[in-house]
């Protein structure tokens, strides 16, 4: 098994408590359905900044990344599968998958 990195990008905010309780919802049924797949669930990312060559530093990010989770699967398309899923998907945004390689 090895771990990988659900890197979200994009999707809409809830806007009513209403949208933010369904929204929740959807997560926590998707998040169950994955089981123990799930190594970290992980959280929205907040306020950012891109640090350049030299040191330079611009606030925001530059990638549109909104947050991640980590998880554990067979293979990249085993993954791949599993993020196929993924709530975010339901409000216009994406998921990058990527293999973490264990060196540290």
């Amino acid at each position: 098994m090895a771990s990988y990195v659900f890197a979200y990008k994009g999707g809409r905010m809830a806007e009513t408590d209403e949208e933010r309780d369904a929204a929740m919802a959807a997560w926590g049924r998707w998040f169950g359905g994955l089981g123990s797949a799930v190594v970290d669930g992980g959280n929205p990312f907040a306020a950012s900044a891109s640090v350049g060559n030299g040191g330079s530093v611009s606030q925001g990010g530059t990638s549109g990344l909104t947050g991640y989770s980590i998880v554990s699967a067979e293979s990249l398309d085993g993954a791949v599968g599993m993020a196929k899923g993924c709530p975010v998907l339901d409000n216009g945004g994406s998921v990058e998958v990527y293999e973490i390689l264990p060196v540290m």
